[in-house]
């Protein structure tokens, strides 16, 4: 259904189309709510939003309300999972089209699950893909500048993550939840926003809190939780998770058994380890914070960052923003293909590397070659990071092209090679 109109709308005169986008959008998810049935009000459904953290956190609130014992489904960057039968999200398209997200919801009605948890964003917003869908609570990680020549400034960058918060503000507001993180500027905003449930947290709900390469420790709520995950960013996720499912009435040993049992995200702070003497991370660090925060845990470790700054045809100004960040942590970058669409991956890297003036680079625009020459400089406790993509299956390129790739998988078939060839 959508796909039809998508289609038609390439008959309408562009100059129309733009016109008419927003009423194009809202038909596409009324049609979808409609043809659904309006799946949501049969949730709760829990949004997810914030310039960093999402993807965790999504998955953080899922774990726990599953160790409650309840039937959840979710969706973010990385997966669908439905009632525990989960499949990989192979576009990496953080918040569904309008009927693709009212298909999923559907499905979760169908398979009795009693919460879904949905990673939300504000290109989602603008194209009211969050529409017709009953949210009943929000989290709201963070917000720093991101996709600002999209919005055209981040004040418009902020107002459509505020607007998804404002959905709570439909129906019954007394019976939904909105939890904020009251450590950044723009807590007060969201906080603002009409809910029968207002909850906060910061990092000072943690102290005391140590963190490594190897996971966190803090305390909360009287108990130490040891979180497998590294990074003051992944504690701040899990009180995100912690402080909502607490407001559901899940107990604090539910939680923080939830917290211990955790892992890994896929793409997020993920190593790879296939014998070598060197750490390698993937990571999908596609801000200059979230770069800054990833880089900053390996902060004794020599590294080397592979690294494409971002994607083509968006975020041009943060590209030497980037190489800057990259500069200040690692001794040596190399700078490749992330994904270029119809952009000359040549000219981002050379943006990005503008930003670099205290360390030595290089271009290596062939992202397996690049891997390959980090592996080969890489030092006995040295860290290699591989940016910029986390857990995607594919490098988009010109004209639509797709091209499958997944720097996790890649990074073990080149190490193996590498330790093999050591062996040897």
């Amino acid at each position: 259904m959508e796909k039809f109109l998508r289609a038609v709308k390439f008959f309408i005169p562009k100059a129309l189309f733009e016109a008419t986008q927003p009423a194009y959008h809202y038909l596409l998810a009324s049609i979808g709510a409609l043809w659904y049935r309006f799946p949501s009000r049969k949730l709760y459904v829990v949004g997810v939003t914030g310039t960093k953290g999402k993807t965790t956190t999504v998955e953080l609130v899922a774990a726990i309300c599953e160790e409650a014992g309840l039937r959840v489904a979710l969706a973010n960057t990385n997966q669908l999972k439905i009632a525990g039968r989960s499949e990989v999200n192979v576009k990496n398209q953080s918040m569904f089209g309008r009927t693709r997200l009212q298909q999923f919801l559907k499905k979760a009605v169908d398979a009795r699950c009693a919460y879904a948890v949905l990673e939300m964003t504000s290109e989602g917003a603008k194209q009211f893909r969050h529409a017709f869908i009953d949210l009943d609570a929000l989290i709201f990680t963070n917000l720093s500048p991101e996709h600002i020549e999209s919005h055209g400034s981040y004040e418009n960058y902020v107002d459509a993550k505020v607007s998804l918060a404002r959905t709570l503000e439909h129906g019954d507001a007394s019976k939904h939840a909105i939890i904020v993180n009251r450590d950044d500027s723009e807590a007060g905003r969201f906080l603002a926003v009409r809910a029968g449930t207002k909850l906060s947290y910061g990092i000072s709900d943690a102290l005391p809190f140590t963190t490594d390469a190897d996971g966190s420790e803090f305390a909360w709520r009287g108990e130490p939780i040891h979180l497998k995950l590294p990074g003051k960013f992944n504690i701040m996720n899990a009180l995100a998770a912690a402080t909502f499912a607490e407001g559901r009435g899940i107990s604090t040993e539910t939680i923080r058994s939830a917290l211990e049992k955790f892992t890994f995200v896929s793409g997020r702070m993920e190593r790879v380890d296939e014998g070598q003497n060197f750490s390698v991370i993937v990571d999908y660090a596609h801000t200059a914070d979230s770069l800054d925060r990833a880089l900053g845990v390996y902060a004794n470790a020599k590294k080397i960052c592979i690294m494409g700054g971002t994607g083509g045809g968006r975020d041009v100004a943060k590209r030497k923003v980037m190489g800057g960040v990259a500069d200040m942590h690692c001794e040596h970058i190399i700078l490749t293909t992330e994904d270029p669409y119809d952009e000359d991956p040549g000219d981002i890297a050379r943006d990005v590397a503008e930003g670099i003036r205290d360390h030595s680079y290089e271009i290596i625009l062939d992202r397996r070659a690049a891997l390959q020459r980090a592996f080969r400089m890489a030092e006995k406790g040295s860290a290699v990071f591989i940016t910029g993509k986390g857990d995607n299956h594919y490098i988009m390129g010109p004209k639509g092209a797709m091209l499958p790739w997944n720097d996790a998988s890649v990074a073990r078939e080149e190490l193996a090679r590498l330790t093999n060839r050591n062996a040897g």
